[in-house]
């Protein structure tokens, strides 16, 4: 597995080695010895979820509050989505920028997200199956929201906006001028 450092601090691409033949593949999708080496934190997931997703689906921007904030370590298992992070640390230099990755069947990337980050994707592919680790379980009292199309955030999101499909509770998340009401209630 190759560790790719991004823009964004702890933010971690992984890139399986993928051994292929005429029979098909195969690859090690998580060694939690070589994660702990290579992220330098005492990780250990408690939940595996999954999602099944049709085109312009789009699912987020997601996050935890304290003391339920959770590290997501997520991979696309069929089709192609663009995963978006955004950071919502307060003591973070990159606070407010994002970061988007494409993941799909093909590349077979993995997008570490520390504790402290909005995350979402949008399906890119006719049908997606998402599935992720987390470190912490769901609260959902402690649930909040971005809006995916707040302006000062500046994500592309390929799909148009026509063709962008949300639940009824994304379409009421809020802009990250919100997060700034309850920063000090986020992540350190």
């Amino acid at each position: 597995m190759e560790y790719i450092n991004t823009y964004i601090k702890d933010v971690v691409i992984l890139q399986p080695k993928i051994f292929g033949d005429n029979r098909g593949y195969f690859f090690e999708s998580f060694n939690q010895e070589d994660f702990d080496k290579h992220i330098g934190r005492n990780i250990k997931f408690c939940q595996d979820n999954e999602s099944k997703s049709s085109y312009g689906v789009l699912r987020g921007l997601h996050f935890q509050k304290q003391p339920y904030t959770q590290s997501k370590l997520v991979r696309v298992i069929q089709g192609s989505v663009l995963d978006v992070i955004v950071d919502l640390r307060k003591n973070s230099k990159t606070f407010g920028k994002s970061l988007s990755v494409e993941l799909n069947d093909r590349n077979k990337k993995q997008l570490f997200v520390p504790r402290g980050f909005a995350h979402g994707f949008i399906v890119l592919s006719e049908t997606a199956v998402f599935a992720y680790k987390v470190d912490n379980y769901y609260a959902p009292d402690y649930e909040g929201g971005l809006m995916y199309d707040d302006k000062s955030l500046g994500i592309n999101w390929i799909v148009e906006k026509e063709n962008i499909s949300l639940s009824r509770k994304d379409k009421e998340n809020n802009d990250i001028k919100s997060v700034y009401k309850f920063k000090g209630e986020l992540y350190d």
